[in-house]
């Protein structure tokens, strides 16, 4: 019998009958991509998906958990990527319902849905079958699926040189319909993942290549209609051209970068008193850098808390800049056998293995102090090399007006000509870049804590 076209000037779409308490299934085509974009897509997101924390590669279908629930916020959803292989997967289904949207690979793919309930499979095992709906997807295709709780379900690819699709699944509803004890057990404690939560069709049920290809097929197509020769020369074009594009020359990298806040800094004068006034008292180079704050700028309540956080801020948050820059030192001084770090020279003993003493019980330090009342603190850093000797303070102190100032200071006794030299060709740069850059980035990851999160941890609490 022939087939029939519908003509759409909007997002063609196609909605399947639901089973009895389950919501319909929804296809919907969103945009056509370049020719042999989805291969690229789906190869590129493959591979960082493999890389993620929460990986996990079974049932043919390799996924990772990219955030969970935050029950305590009333929030039951999570979300998910997954990516399905030229080989498709088997017929399953879920307790709750799926939205996702993705990418299909430069063949396109076929999607499966049946709506027959266990009670039917048990009376009749041809239900299956006669509840089987095929959807065709176009290659290199931005689409959206939607269906209901119950629903079996298998993505393949249209061709098997090509990879099915790519995707990212929002749960709606962790906890919601009926699984296993093991299965919600693993959920409620906001530790699930696709396989627990993925109920594999008995084997006696799955259909043959002979039994599939006689169930209902529904194409859906963008730009021209499926049965069309326009579209069949596009799509071998792209089934052609797509493998190409999944090489890419490029590293598999990327980035996250935060503005650092313009936190007003100024240069003054080396204090009096604490750890840095009497440290190396013959210095030959002093400066000081201060960061002020209002007490509405931070949610710490005692300056020792203040000054661990800002520690931390040294290592994990350090300007890119200063860390190009002390590559490039790194590689001059080499030959000459001086002491080299990745970190900005300031606060580079936070990298040393010396624990005899340590600060907020990890940072080792050559002294400390905080007073009675923990309104104030401070430690002292600092290393000696062949050509000078260098002591650093960071100092926290909240003030009586609930300004609190935080400060960097360094000092410096050269111990030969190079020293002097030394010193005074990166003078300028220490005090009008590197050291009000530390200072600013390293506040900064105190007063985020969410830039904890940054290293690409799946989100859950």
């Amino acid at each position: 019998m022939p087939g029939s076209t519908r003509t759409s000037r909007s997002f063609p779409s196609i909605q399947l009958p639901a089973q009895d308490g389950g919501g319909p299934v929804e296809v919907t085509l969103i945009a056509q991509l370049g020719i042999g974009a989805g291969d690229a897509l789906v190869s590129d997101a493959s591979q960082r998906q493999r890389h993620h924390p929460a990986f996990i590669d079974a049932l043919d279908e390799p996924s990772a958990r990219l955030g969970g629930m935050h029950l305590q916020h009333g929030d039951a959803s999570s979300l998910y990527s997954f990516v399905v292989g030229a080989g498709g997967h088997p017929f399953h289904r879920h307790a709750g319902p799926r939205m996702f949207t993705a990418i299909a690979g430069s063949a396109g793919a076929e999607l499966r849905f049946a709506s027959a309930s266990d009670g039917q499979l048990a009376d009749d095992p041809a239900h299956f079958l006669r509840s089987l709906r095929r959807v065709r997807i176009p290659p290199d295709c931005l689409f959206t699926v939607r269906f209901g709780g119950g629903t079996w379900h298998q993505f393949a690819s249209n061709s098997p040189a090509h990879p099915a699709l790519f995707a990212l699944s929002c749960h709606s509803n962790e906890l919601a319909g009926a699984m296993s004890e093991q299965a919600r057990a693993q959920a409620q404690a906001n530790a699930a993942d696709i396989p627990s939560l993925t109920d594999v069709l008995p084997a006696a049920h799955w259909p043959t290549a002979t039994t599939l290809a006689a169930t209902p097929l529904l194409q859906l197509s963008l730009q021209a209609a499926a049965p069309s020769l326009r579209a069949r020369l596009c799509a071998q074009t792209r089934t052609l051209l797509g493998p190409l594009r999944r090489f890419s020359l490029q590293p598999l990298r990327g980035f996250v970068e935060r503005a650092t806040p313009a936190y007003p800094v100024c240069s003054s004068a080396v204090p009096t008193q604490g750890l840095l006034a009497s440290a190396l008292q013959h210095s030959h180079y002093n400066d000081t850098t201060t960061l002020a704050l209002h007490g509405g700028q931070t949610r710490h309540r005692s300056a020792s808390a203040l000054l661990a956080d800002i520690l931390d801020g040294f290592l994990r948050n350090p300007p890119a800049g200063v860390g190009r820059l002390m590559a490039l030192r790194n590689r001059l001084v080499a030959p000459l056998r001086l002491r080299t770090s990745p970190l900005g020279c300031p606060v580079s003993s936070l990298l040393s293995t010396d624990r005899s003493r340590v600060f907020g019980g990890r940072f080792p330090v050559l002294d400390a102090q905080v007073d009675a009342e923990d309104r104030c603190a401070e430690v002292l850093l600092g290393a000696d090399d062949r050509h000078l000797r260098f002591r650093s303070s960071v100092r926290v102190q909240f003030n009586e007006d609930g300004q609190v100032e935080i400060s960097l200071g360094s000092r410096v006794q050269t111990l030969n000509a190079f020293g002097r030299f030394y010193m005074a060709m990166i003078d300028s740069a220490h005090r009008h870049y590197v050291a009000p850059a530390l200072l600013r980035r390293a506040v900064e990851h105190a007063l985020a804590p969410e830039l904890a999160a940054w290293s690409g941890e799946p989100a859950h609490s």
